[in-house]
């Protein structure tokens, strides 16, 4: 079952992003070659700069996708304000249909 992690920075917390961020991509390098990252990327603001992410992630249920998420560096270095994960159907472009 797939799941989207919808994570929002704190204000002011561009700086702690940026210095955790290889951490962070290093996390995710595992978790894709492990299969369970599907896609991820930062949210943008209109100035360019991130303030958050998106990931999406296959688990085996919900629990499973929160401890995924808890894992990330960016989480346990206190970078989010907000982490809503919520099941997500992937309806177009699926990778199954390629």
């Amino acid at each position: 079952m797939y799941f989207a992690a919808i994570c929002r920075d704190k204000p002011g917390a561009l700086q702690l992003r940026l210095d955790t961020r290889p951490a962070h991509v290093e996390h995710l390098n595992a978790l894709n070659a492990n299969g369970v990252l599907k896609i991820a990327g930062p949210l943008l603001g209109e100035d360019g700069k991130p303030f958050g992410s998106l990931l999406i992630f296959e688990c085996a249920d919900l629990a499973e996708a929160e401890a995924v998420a808890a894992a990330d560096p960016y989480a346990k270095a206190g970078l989010f304000e907000t982490v809503e994960i919520t099941p997500w159907n992937w309806t177009f472009n699926p990778p199954e249909a390629r």
